[in-house]
């Protein structure tokens, strides 16, 4: 697909459902007693891959809408355990969350995926599963996994090696089987849960998807004259760290109307065309913007003076060694780029680059960064693999496409 240089971004509109979110939505309402109303859900490739995995595991799942369902929980340990395997096609938060889950089921579970699933770690998720009492046996550190549940858990202290939502919610999830309607207690540092007898979930409402909104904020950003709102974002701290690091580069991007919804802070964020100056990111900085890296790569490509990311080296387990594939993509651009071992250092230049073809390789989140690429070029860019917006968000590039003008 080749993706045409814009002049500026102009309009209104909304981004679908938190992916994050939505996934919890699914496989948490499967464990409640009861129905668990889902608005919002957002639907995308991977997120369909956990509806087919529930359904897999015995529960039933009313589609209202596109993004409304109904939940029918089978409550804590009601799943039933196929007799095939359940494929989590590309979904890594799927894979990962559903081990947690199966190791307090009865019965034995396989998960697989697809070539870029079956290549990323998940020793980091069956050590701890298995000092809590489940057998969980992967394939040299990877997918397939096999499961024997455990009907009593063993409750451990655990400090992540690696900052991972995934493997955080893992094994939460395998010490309750859930976190809703169980105790859960919060500190600054670390959080604990405690065993639920059943739980229940009225409603699940889901806000927009921050990574989803990104590539919008920095097209926004780097286009003159571009005047951009994106409606009901999430805006969780822990989600939205690129907000902060393009407000030190000296981009204008204004959020209001902030308010909770569903127990999540959402908001407006309208974004003006700025110019940039380079930054620094360093580790404890990474995790709450990690599925952005790629898009400050291209930002501060545009930005006067250095950038650098450390810390970073999380990049190279994603779909694809993103470190790489970034690098890589965006100098065949025009971008003055080059890896480091856990990050990246650019070198900006306030102007156009000049465009040309780069592959996604699988990668949802390099294709979209390719469009984005495409749209502050001067000749424009061929994005090969284009479709794996599916994953994350199938209406990518006819949403774009409704804000651009050129």
């Amino acid at each position: 697909m080749k993706v045409l240089p814009a002049g500026t971004l102009v309009g209104h509109i909304a981004v679908p459902g938190d992916k994050s979110i939505s996934h919890r939505a699914l496989l948490i309402g499967s464990l409640c007693e009861g129905d668990v109303h889902v608005r919002g859900f957002g639907r995308s490739g991977d997120t369909e891959a956990t509806l087919g995995a529930v359904r897999t595991l015995g529960v039933q799942v009313e589609e209202i809408a596109d993004d409304e369902l109904v939940v029918h929980g089978v409550g804590l340990r009601g799943l039933a355990a196929p007799s095939s395997p359940i494929d989590c096609a590309n979904a890594g938060t799927l894979l990962r969350l559903l081990t947690g889950i199966l190791a307090g089921q009865r019965g034995r579970n396989e998960l697989t995926g697809d070539e870029s699933l079956r290549a990323r770690p998940m020793d980091r998720i069956a050590e701890p599963l298995t000092r809590m009492g489940a057998k969980v046996k992967t394939t040299n550190g990877r997918a397939p996994v096999t499961i024997d549940g455990a009907d009593a858990l063993r409750g451990i202290d655990y400090t992540l090696p690696v900052a991972s939502a995934q493997v955080k919610s893992a094994i939460l999830l395998a010490g309750i089987n859930a976190a809703a309607g169980a105790r859960v207690r919060r500190r600054p540092s670390s959080v604990s849960v405690e065993p639920a007898s059943s739980l229940r979930l009225d409603e699940v409402v889901v806000p927009g998807d921050f990574s989803a909104a990104a590539p919008f904020i920095v097209a926004a950003t780097l286009l003159p004259g571009s005047e951009l709102t994106i409606h009901d974002v999430g805006l969780n701290p822990r989600r939205a760290g690129l907000l902060d690091v393009l407000e030190r580069m000296g981009a204008r991007v204004s959020v209001y109307n902030r308010r909770k919804l569903g127990g999540e802070w959402i908001g407006e964020v309208e974004v003006h065309s700025a110019e940039l100056i380079g930054t620094e990111i360093g580790p404890s900085e990474v995790p709450i913007l990690v599925d952005e890296l790629p898009l400050f790569a291209l930002a501060a490509a545009f930005a006067r003076g250095a950038s650098v990311v450390r810390g970073a080296g999380e990049l190279r387990v994603k779909e694809t060694d993103r470190i790489e594939t970034v690098t890589d993509s965006l100098r065949t651009l025009g971008v003055r780029m080059r890896a480091r071992d856990d990050g990246f250092e650019v070198r900006g230049v306030p102007s156009r680059p000049r465009g040309g073809a780069m592959r996604s390789n699988g990668d949802h989140r390099v294709a979209m960064l390719g469009a984005v690429a495409g749209l502050v070029s001067r000749e424009g860019v061929e994005v090969g693999g284009a479709d794996a917006v599916a994953i994350s968000f199938p209406g990518f590039f006819e949403l774009l496409d409704s804000v651009s003008r050129r």
